[in-house]
């Protein structure tokens, strides 16, 4: 494969990605059905950021948040039945189990971890010793603007944190069994080891409690955009859209087969950062994983990081040195 140049990199040249935007399907059909594809994603967006900046006290809580994102990925567990990306990606019940147990892992073990040692719990100890005073200007400025804020600064954080995954080896080791994923449906970015998962959720989210309405606000962000990235589902997304935010088209080429297209489109929510920073491909791939497509099982997912932490440590410290011979 001779790949496309995309600045200083070539993509494609291991495994098949699409590159551009004007190369990627589009949603065909009735006027209608190409309406409700391009319309869906800001019509979601638009309606939950209604919510919750109109929501009386009473139901602007976490518990209500929690309760939307379920049935969220519901509906739109209900669209990949329907409306497949790719045939190839269609969810079985043993994809669907898996995902499941991933999923019921970050609700109990890891939430139970993260209150004890995550990013709530340091943040608590900073807030004793800091003066609150000194936000007073953050909480005078519009609401939607401090939601924004909210977002995008734990999204710069998750991005320098997923890029230094693929940069730094004893990171790597923690965020690869997500790569080994071979398919995208709503609910696998729940999948990985419970190591990575703990890293990648660490953020200043906390800061923020003061402003719940805020970060409720901030947290649709993530639900109505970040959720598309692992989504079995073709849109027919707006340049706007495309243009600020990540996609599933954006994802897809991050866990392609293809080394260099899989060192792009770090980001959650905000594709710009990557933009910014000079790791955004436009495109999408359809072949996704590991080992020409190996599914990692749930197994060898737990134990990964420290099998092959073992391994390294024994290659680079563990080599007998050689005897002489009498």
């Amino acid at each position: 494969m001779a790949g496309v140049r995309v600045g200083n990199r070539i993509i494609g040249a291991q495994a098949p990605v699409t590159v551009g935007w004007e190369n990627i399907p589009k949603v065909e059909g009735g006027p209608l059905k190409r309406l409700f594809f391009t319309c869906f994603q800001p019509a979601m967006l638009f309606a939950l950021i209604a919510f919750w900046f109109y929501a009386p006290n009473s139901i602007a809580k976490a518990s209500t948040a929690i309760g939307i994102g379920v049935g969220f990925k519901l509906l739109l567990l209900g669209l990949e039945w329907l409306a497949p990306r790719h045939e190839s990606w269609r969810l079985t019940w043993k994809e669907l189990a898996t995902d499941l147990f991933y999923v019921g892992l970050g609700f109990t073990v890891l939430r139970l971890v993260d209150s004890y040692i995550g990013d709530g719990a340091m943040i608590e100890a900073v807030q004793h010793v800091l003066s609150w005073d000194k936000f007073a200007w953050f909480m005078g400025l519009p609401l939607l603007l401090q939601a924004f804020l909210i977002s995008f600064v734990f999204d710069f954080g998750q991005y320098w944190m997923h890029r230094g995954m693929h940069n730094w080896y004893p990171l790597w080791v923690t965020h690869a069994p997500h790569h080994y994923i071979t398919q995208l449906n709503v609910n696998k970015g729940a999948v990985g080891n419970p190591v990575e998962l703990f890293l990648i959720g660490l953020g200043v989210g906390g800061f923020f409690d003061f402003l719940p309405r805020a970060a409720l606000l901030a947290g649709t962000f993530g639900l109505a955009v970040g959720t598309y990235q692992h989504i079995n589902v073709r849109f027919n997304s707006p340049k706007w859209w495309r243009f600020l935010f990540n996609t599933t088209e954006h994802h897809s080429v991050h866990h392609s087969q293809d080394f260099e297209a899989s060192r792009s489109n770090y980001s959650n929510t905000w594709i710009i950062i990557d933009r910014m920073f000079g790791t955004c491909v436009d495109g999408e791939a359809e072949l996704l994983g590991m080992e020409g497509g190996r599914r990692m099982s749930i197994r060898e997912t737990m134990v990964y990081p420290f099998s092959e932490s073992w391994k390294a440590i024994k290659e680079r410290f563990g080599r007998r040195v050689a005897m002489p011979a009498e």
